[in-house]
């Protein structure tokens, strides 16, 4: 690859977004002053690997290489690490804000907010509600707070994009206490279905603002409906476990099943929490790996892992038709559908067999322009627009924080 560049942004403010996950923290630093707001970061990479061997640390232009942490406090070093790159780069200009991807605000966060100790003490209670996310992305608001008091930070939510979602949507059949406790569907993956609410009409139209489905396929996946670009219906309830089968989760589960396992099977509540969120979904089926490109180069072979390889990919792409009927159903027809985030950018296989399988629904694929990852894949015949295109969650978060911390006049 080549060598990192020099260019610095020369526009002023600059804000940080971090998105932590239990393993990996990506980075990406916007040109505040700009505008509008670039969608491409001025800079942008990733510590991956944090708590195992090698962890790696990749920026613009530079492959990954191995980095030393500190193993007492691994999270807390990576961090130290990405800091010091950043006050490398920001070459004298100020650092405006620091925008977070927080995967769960609950009922009460329907908006980005400015994070001091009350409102991260309150995030805390919706840990339980996001494990493989929620509590990384705490840890690090709560090192910053108190090493850079005087820096704004701001936490952007998942869950905030489905806040018009109508009550029976959000509804669970439970009894209506659980629904006065806050037990309902919130959704999530709304920073990326955000971005596509803007990005749509860019690339479809008129189309964009009538019934839409957006696939968000990643190592999470999630369905949401979207009429008038806003969030009508989607996959993910009152977790992220919900909805659609994943790399490692479960997706909707029938709740007996977890019963049985703690019941009859006796497994701890510790250890149902690991069977749903580490070793299930396609990894749990097929036995190999979370990653379908890596399922799909294992499915022709002639053994029991060929057997388990099929068996899962063929589950994963049932459970995404299924999913998609159904939100057909609730938006009254289909007009376009939308495959967003790793797998549904990258895959052109796992598109063409979900499409091939809503073929009833009149959506015809040019199978050409799927090869090619086309940001229009659908036929010119084809009775509903099919469309691929890049998230850009950080952008997003980076446009919400600054919108909570203007400049200085």
């Amino acid at each position: 690859m080549s060598a990192p560049s020099d260019r610095h942004v020369t526009h002023g403010d600059l804000v940080l977004v971090l998105n932590c996950g239990s393993s990996s923290i990506k980075f990406a630093l916007f040109d505040a002053g700009a505008d509008p707001l670039p969608r491409t970061p001025a800079w942008n990479g990733k510590v991956q690997g944090i708590g195992r061997t090698p962890t790696t640390f990749g920026e613009t232009g530079v492959a990954p290489a191995p980095i030393e942490l500190d193993p007492r406090h691994p999270y807390r070093s990576a961090l130290s690490h990405i800091r010091e790159r950043v006050i490398a780069r920001l070459g004298g200009r100020r650092l405006r804000a620091i925008a977070h991807r927080v995967v769960h605000g609950g009922d009460r966060y329907a908006a980005p907010v400015r994070v001091d100790a009350a409102v991260l003490r309150d995030l805390e209670g919706y840990i339980p509600l996001a494990p493989l996310h929620q509590p990384f992305a705490l840890e690090a608001i709560e090192i910053l707070l108190r090493e850079r008091p005087d820096l704004p930070q701001v936490a952007c939510f998942d869950t905030a994009f489905h806040h018009t979602l109508p009550q029976v949507e959000r509804m669970l059949a439970l009894p209506w206490d659980a629904w006065q406790r806050g037990l309902r569907r919130y959704g999530f993956h709304g920073l990326s279905y955000e971005y596509l609410s803007l990005a749509l009409p860019e690339r479809l139209g008129q189309t964009a603002r009538g019934r839409v489905v957006a696939a968000h396929l990643g190592s999470g996946a999630s369905l949401c409906a979207l009429r008038d670009l806003k969030s009508v219906a989607t996959t993910m309830g009152f977790s992220a476990l919900d909805g659609l089968m994943m790399g490692t989760r479960c997706g909707a589960l029938d709740p007996g099943a977890v019963l049985y396992l703690m019941e009859i099977e006796k497994l701890t509540l510790e250890q149902v929490g690991r069977v749903l969120y580490h070793q299930s979904g396609l990894l749990g089926v097929s036995g190999v790996s979370a990653d379908p490109p890596v399922l799909l180069a294992l499915e022709d072979r002639d053994d029991e892992t060929g057997e388990r390889v099929r068996a899962a990919l063929a589950l994963y792409v049932r459970r995404i038709v299924r999913e998609i009927g159904a939100m057909a159903a609730v938006l009254g027809g289909l007009d376009a559908l939308v495959f967003t985030a790793g797998i549904g950018e990258h895959s052109a296989a796992i598109r063409e067999r979900v499409c091939r399988d809503l073929e009833w629904l009149g959506l015809r694929l040019d199978a050409d322009a799927n090869a090619r990852n086309a940001a229009i894949i659908s036929a010119p015949d084809s009775a509903i627009a099919v469309a691929v295109e890049p998230t850009n969650e950080e952008w997003i978060a980076a446009r919400q924080a600054l919108s909570l911390v203007p400049g200085e006049d």
